[in-house]
């Protein structure tokens, strides 16, 4: 008897366990059925110090508070490749699609309208749709700070910028932190070298020497997603601005500040909104009031007098009182572009800004 008990327990113990493990499995299961997964292209690297981990960091962030799944793929080309991937992430479960560079926008349209009921996310966008949200933020006021920093850091009144590409986002930049420049020191000139990459490290390498060696350069700011022309400032001996990450760390001797993301405060809401039902697509541009454009900390490399100047202007921006583009702006050949009293409106700045203000050289190749 007492071996037929034992052997009772045992099948009882047995089955309750398969039962356990069924039951769970079944539950995880579930749970994973309704966790909502989200698809991200990166145009470049998620440890590259600069605007892809800048995303990469805030959408795990808002991945953590929000418990929803990231699948990425990293250095996806401009081309039908990126098309593929969206397609392949959408198969795989992803109703979210985002793409972290303006030149997606093309592709991103094709297969948007080819997936009704997907969300795709595109930063630095310009063309929104039934399911494509464009969002960026207003970082030319953060350009704009930055260049008064450079403005009241440089002695040889040279100051140089790494640029990708003369588009609009780019323009608005170069031209926001050369009135920031201007603002402090009218003696001063910002040269801009064009790249026509975002994130060849040998082409943005090339320009911050020719600024260095050529245009006298003691200052090197940039707009690009390499950190080359830090790597250049750190070995050369002068001042360097960054963009996208605070990298002062890796750069204690030359790096003074830099315009910076903190993506989460975008993804966090708009994703909330996805998972409650509640979205709908829409067109962002952010300003420094919500936290998504900031100033890193100003390093101890910046002249002390220099805070109190860049803390000031900030406040205003914050409070609304004062914007960058505020005439009378004259351009770079002596034309008054914005008139006094009158503010430059958000679809020029954001979609024709051609031209360059007053302060600005463009370094032409021979």
């Amino acid at each position: 008897m007492k071996k037929i008990a034992i052997i009772t327990f045992a099948i009882l113990l047995i089955t309750i366990m398969g039962i356990f493990f069924i039951t769970n499995r079944y539950l995880a299961t579930e749970q994973m059925k309704g966790r909502t997964k989200v698809g991200i292209l990166y145009n470049g690297e998620i440890n590259d110090k600069g605007w892809g981990q800048s995303h990469y960091e805030g959408l795990n962030e808002s991945a953590q508070e929000l418990d929803f799944e990231v699948v990425y793929e990293e250095s996806v080309p401009y081309d039908e490749t990126c098309m593929e991937i969206m397609e392949r992430m959408i198969d795989d479960g992803c109703e979210i699609i985002i793409c972290n560079s303006f030149n997606y926008g093309e592709w991103i349209e094709k297969v948007a309208k080819k997936y009704p009921n997907i969300e795709f996310f595109h930063a630095t966008g310009t063309k929104q749709g039934d399911n494509i949200t464009t969002y960026f933020g207003r970082m030319y006021q953060m350009r704009y700070l930055s260049g008064i920093v450079a403005g009241m850091q440089t002695e040889t009144n040279e100051i140089g910028y790494v640029a990708a590409f003369p588009i609009s986002e780019v323009n608005r930049g170069i031209n926001a932190f050369t009135l920031g420049v201007q603002s402090v020191n009218p003696d001063a000139t910002v040269h801009v070298v064009w790249t026509e990459s975002w994130t060849d490290y040998d082409m943005n390498e090339d320009a911050a020497w020719t600024l260095i060696d050529v245009c006298n350069a003691d200052i090197i700011a940039m707009h690009c997603d390499s950190v080359a022309p830090l790597d250049v400032a750190e070995e050369k001996g002068v001042w360097s601005i960054g963009y996208n990450m605070d990298n002062s760390e890796i750069y204690p001797n030359s790096f003074l500040t830099a315009p910076v993301w903190n993506w989460e405060t975008f993804y966090t809401p708009q994703i909330e909104k996805y998972m409650q039902g509640k979205y709908y697509a829409s067109n962002y541009w952010l300003g420094t009031e919500t936290g998504l454009v900031q100033l890193a900390p100003l390093t101890s490399n910046v002249k002390p007098e220099v805070a109190n100047v860049v803390a000031e202007k900030k406040a205003m921006m914050d409070a609304g009182t004062y914007d960058v583009f505020y005439g009378p702006v004259k351009d770079n050949e002596g034309v008054i572009r914005i008139p006094s009293g009158e503010n430059m409106p958000d679809d020029v700045m954001l979609n024709s800004f051609d031209w360059y203000v007053e302060g600005v050289k463009i370094y032409e190749q021979e």
